[in-house]
């Protein structure tokens, strides 16, 4: 039996990855306290994608209702299901600039605390599955707001032969930036995710995402743009 434990697993990422690795033959352990819905209210709870999930994929799919702060309940998690786990992804986050102003502690516990649970029970349990992190290219701050561009017509374009003309590396620096609260817990965490993979030789990556969205995205209007 191949596992993939998935943190964040019935929000907008964790639910894809959870489809497509089932697709992929992996009996999936999802970890979600639906806690979307503390940060933005009712309308933004995921229980009803843990209930798609759970009557799509059935006995493929076994949610716990747990926190990733939580670092016994992680620790047993990792502890039963060891030599089967194949990759772990870990989508569990406080998502927001703005929310992160009315309880920095929560946001940093979450994004930053949480993450070396994770990345300590691998290391002791499935030192060779992927650890996969969904970081954010807010790691950057407001640096790219320097990166010279040009107006294009319909867009604006990093100007041509620039190093990040194709699009922004790794080798962009995090220091010396304004972050904002919730960019700097999410530093913390990417920091850490890369430190596990180079000190203790672990298959770890983390990608900078921004602004993503599907239909399965809960408390938010997808609107879709045609640029012509």
């Amino acid at each position: 039996m191949r596992v993939a434990i998935i943190t964040g697993s019935d929000g907008l990422i964790g639910s894809e990855a959870v489809l497509f690795l089932a697709q992929q033959g992996f009996h999936i352990i999802g970890i979600d306290n639906n806690m979307r819905s503390c940060f933005f209210g009712k309308g933004a709870s995921t229980a009803w994608n843990q209930s798609r999930l759970q009557a799509r994929l059935e006995k493929r799919y076994q949610h716990i209702n747990g926190d990733i702060r939580d670092r016994e309940l992680i620790y047993s998690i990792f502890q039963q299901y060891g030599e089967h786990v194949g990759v772990i992804i870990h989508t569990a986050a406080q998502p927001s600039h703005d929310w992160v102003e009315q309880d920095p502690h929560t946001d940093f516990t979450v994004n930053a605390n949480g993450t070396p649970n994770l990345l300590e029970a691998t290391r002791q349990y499935a030192p060779e599955a992927p650890f996969i992190f969904t970081s954010t290219n807010k790691v950057y701050g407001d640096t790219p707001n320097r990166l010279p561009l040009v107006e294009k017509e319909t867009r604006w374009e990093i100007e041509s032969a620039h190093i990040y003309e194709l699009g922004v590396s790794e080798k962009m620096s995090v220091d010396q930036t304004l972050h904002s609260l919730f960019g700097a817990s999410k530093v913390a965490a990417d920091v850490l995710v890369q430190e596990y993979g180079r000190y203790f030789n672990m298959p770890t990556v983390s990608f900078r995402y921004g602004c993503l969205t599907v239909p399965s995205h809960s408390g938010a209007d997808l609107h879709v743009f045609w640029l012509t």
